[in-house]
């Protein structure tokens, strides 16, 4: 009888590690589920690019992003860069510079852009995670499982592998290489990104 109560709790202590372990995402999981529909949001844009940034409905974007405004670089607790590509029929898509950055106003967010490279400075003065659709959002781009702007049948890669799934769940990691790839795919599905130093 004391063996049969001693397996029983052994199986409920178990079940016990395994639903926090699921609870928590499996321990290392690269995806955090919206909860909010960032294509809903103002502004997004469901066309062909180019895509410049959207400044006309970007403060009325940032609340529901999650997103907000720093004056500048200082007391930063979280920094590091992703790089992300775009092809369509095998032509490179620029990612400009100044998605997140109101020049103007004097402020940038904690996603944004200096050039047109791709890369994506990830800047917080807390440490938490962001994604791919957050940024997305932010730029305004229709961003979904097969689409991207105005773009269907794309597929996604992460450090050159393949992946299914919506990628605005992606979690941004430093140094990730992100492409997008609709149509034609390019010569090389790039796996990673030759950084400047100290990004």
């Amino acid at each position: 009888m004391y063996a049969g109560g001693g397996a029983l709790v052994a199986a409920l202590i178990a079940a016990a590690i395994v639903g926090i372990v699921v609870a928590r995402g499996g321990g290392g999981a690269t995806n955090k589920t919206a909860k909010t529909n960032y294509n809903a949001l103002p502004g997004i844009r469901k066309t062909k690019a180019p895509w410049p940034p959207e400044y006309r409905y970007l403060a009325d974007r940032l609340p529901p992003l999650d997103l907000t405004t720093l004056p500048g670089h200082n007391g930063l607790v979280l920094h590091f860069h992703v790089h992300i590509d775009i092809f369509v029929n095998g032509k490179k898509v620029k990612i400009p510079a100044l998605v997140g950055i109101n020049v103007g106003a004097g402020w940038l967010t904690e996603l944004h852009t200096h050039d047109a490279r791709g890369v994506i400075h990830v800047e917080a003065q807390k440490a938490r995670d962001f994604t791919v659709g957050q940024f997305f959002s932010e730029w305004a781009v229709y961003l979904d499982s097969h689409s991207i702007g105005g773009y269907s049948g794309m597929r996604w890669y992460l450090d050159g592998k393949l992946q299914t799934g919506n990628p605005q769940t992606l979690i941004f990691k430093p140094h990730q290489e992100i492409a997008f790839v609709v149509g034609k795919p390019p010569a090389k599905i790039p796996s990673s990104y030759a950084f400047r130093a100290g990004e």
